[in-house]
């Protein structure tokens, strides 16, 4: 047996059997499982957003069925697919007016943070200045504690001092804020490994600070500032907490805090929440497909001749 094996082996290509050995191996096994474990919940949205009913019970069983039928149940496939959450969810409820509102406000916060953010982060890479040191610090301390902490004295600057409560312009700020101490600690780093001997060559030249800020950093840095504004777009995008309490007008609700109605003590419409859940999804997606180029490239390299 063990010469007809060596056999079968010698005449396998030695790729096919590096692929099997793969495949059978525990790491492979550990691998599926987790894909499972992730991919399950997400097949339990998929289809009740597309069963067009609102319960979660996908298959109903018929009394006394056997093991394999309640194993097979599990599964949650709908017994027909339609598009009519989608179709109810965009005509029906005012979900294109909260995606709007969610759309505004996560742009005008990842424009904002970045503005503050990039600007801030070169002044501590480049500049040295009293309190520096201790600014860092304290940016990095403020990211040890929950944002749910910050929720009052939010609430007290917002809305009783400067009166921004239930406005965009309010909201703007917070999550602005609120995302400011994660992004100065991310381009700051990055900004770090830019070469200073680009900006010295600059000054040579007579270039000014703010020249070389816009003209030369910046678009080295696009990479870090993709990731950053990523990271701002997707805290304004799914946060729910904040949105919830700051906003009390449903004309001004954001996706997440709208899809909540979907889902109450009173009435559980799953499928809508589902169907709302995969379009609230799209945008995110589709922002991280578009500025995947800009996640995977080095821009720096070769900046610095010879």
């Amino acid at each position: 047996m063990n010469g007809v094996a060596l056999r079968f082996r010698h005449l396998l290509p030695s790729r096919l059997v590096a692929a099997l050995r793969d495949i059978f191996s525990w790491r492979f096994a550990l691998l599926v499982a987790s894909c499972l474990v992730v991919i399950y919940p997400l097949l339990w949205v998929v289809s009740l957003a597309f069963s067009g009913q609102q319960s979660l019970t996908l298959v109903r069983l018929p009394e006394g069925a056997s093991v394999g039928q309640q194993l097979l149940a599990l599964v949650p496939l709908p017994e027909r697919w339609t598009l009519d959450n989608f179709r109810a969810v965009l005509t029906e409820q005012p979900f294109l007016r909260w995606l709007g509102n969610s759309l505004v406000v996560a742009i005008a916060t990842t424009l904002v943070g970045l503005s503050l953010s990039c600007s801030a982060a070169y002044a501590f890479s480049r500049f040295r200045f009293a309190g520096r040191n201790r600014g860092m610090v304290l940016f990095l301390i403020s990211q040890m504690f929950p944002a749910v902490l910050m929720l009052i004295p939010l609430y007290v600057i917002v809305v009783q001092w400067l009166g921004l409560g239930n406005s965009w312009l309010g909201l703007i700020l917070v999550y602005s804020i609120t995302a400011l101490p994660f992004c100065v600690w991310m381009l700051k780093g990055y900004f770090d490994t830019l070469p200073y001997e680009i900006e010295e060559s600059a000054l040579l030249e007579g270039a000014s600070r703010w020249t070389i800020f816009t003209r030369i950093i910046l678009p080295l840095a696009r990479p870090a500032i993709a990731v950053t504004g990523l990271f701002a777009f997707m805290t304004a995008w799914n946060e729910f907490i904040l949105a919830s309490i700051f906003m009390d007008d449903e004309s001004r609700y954001t996706v997440p805090v709208g899809l909540r109605f979907f889902v109450s003590d009173y009435a559980s419409e799953w499928g809508f929440f589902a169907a709302g859940s995969i379009l609230v999804s799209l945008p995110v997606m589709l922002l991280f497909l578009s500025l995947q180029r800009f996640l995977v490239s080095g821009l720096s390299a070769g900046a610095v001749k010879g």
